[in-house]
């Protein structure tokens, strides 16, 4: 729901406002003016001033000096907020605000969270240490309308128009294995070699199945004899040689002991997409974040 301020209800000065929030944070007009750089006669008629506008007498008069009165105690949070909210813009406007403070949660699969988050987060920490991250490591698709999730990384693109997304870039994957493994069904020259293979999956595995029947290998759902939610779990068990797995081509690079198990196939393509709710555009976190994630990973 958007809300909309009846402008016309705000008709005190700020200056006013200031004048009347330092003297109570002084005690007297004498140090507020001091405060201020002010004369001790202009400051009380800017306090006078605003007393006359809104109605109401703030000050009383005390032996100490000045003392709130009932309406100035509820007036002077208000009145503090303005003043913090005063000097932010203020630091702002002269290129004074240095640190950006919040949390920002990424939700990401597991295996971008582990391979791609971990340098981006490091440039992040060095640039905005102000900036806490919680990464959000799951294979399961975190909905940012409910705030599940402040920005996303995704191998699909969004359709919701609530959301901002940018494509970052395109990999590949492919069918690996440890050469000893594949030493037991001899020359890797089609399909039928790896007929009686292993092969390391999810707990249904039915349009994995699909998909490498369809890319030319009639793999069966009994040969998956291996299985877990975690895909960091099952590459792990690729790089034990237990079977065969799908892996992504730059994690395969970094794995020296693994080779393509089925040469002879086309590599398997995915995207990848940045998303953030439209919020993005009023966070300066948020786009803090998000910028960084689309130049390093981009």
């Amino acid at each position: 729901m958007h809300f909309c301020m009846d402008w016309r209800l705000v008709t005190f000065d700020w200056n006013r406002a200031r004048a009347f929030l330092v003297t109570a944070e002084e005690g007297s007009l004498s140090a507020a003016a001091r405060a201020l750089g002010l004369t001790q006669p202009t400051l009380g008629r800017q306090v006078a001033g605003l007393e006359d506008e809104l109605g109401v007498a703030l000050f009383e008069r005390a032996a100490g000096g000045l003392t709130l009165t009932p309406s100035g105690l509820e007036m002077i949070e208000h009145a503090r907020a303005m003043g913090e909210a005063a000097a932010g813009l203020s630091r702002v406007a002269t290129g004074q605000s240095q640190s950006v403070v919040g949390q920002v949660s990424i939700t990401a699969s597991e295996v971008i969270s582990a391979y791609d988050l971990p340098p981006v987060l490091a440039q992040l920490r060095r640039d905005h240490p102000g900036i806490h991250i919680d990464v959000v490591a799951s294979n399961d698709v975190r909905d940012l309308r409910r705030r599940e999730a402040d920005i996303a990384l995704r191998n699909v693109r969004p359709t919701d128009p609530e959301l901002i997304a940018r494509k970052l870039k395109s990999g590949t994957g492919q069918l690996f294995a440890t050469p000893a493994y594949l030493g037991k069904f001899g020359p890797l020259d089609g399909p039928e070699t790896l007929a009686e293979a292993e092969f390391i999956g999810f707990s249904e595995n039915a349009r994995l199945v699909e998909g490498l029947n369809a890319a030319g290998l009639p793999v069966r759902a009994d040969q998956f004899v291996l299985t877990s939610a975690s895909i960091l779990v099952q590459w792990q068990m690729v790089q034990q040689g237990l079977g065969i797995g799908i892996i992504t081509q730059g994690v395969a690079d970094e794995m020296p002991n693994l080779v393509p198990a089925a040469p002879w196939m086309k590599p398997f393509e995915y995207e990848i997409w940045l998303v953030a709710h439209r919020e993005l555009s009023t966070s300066r976190r948020l786009r803090i974040v998000f910028d960084a994630l689309a130049e390093a990973m981009g």
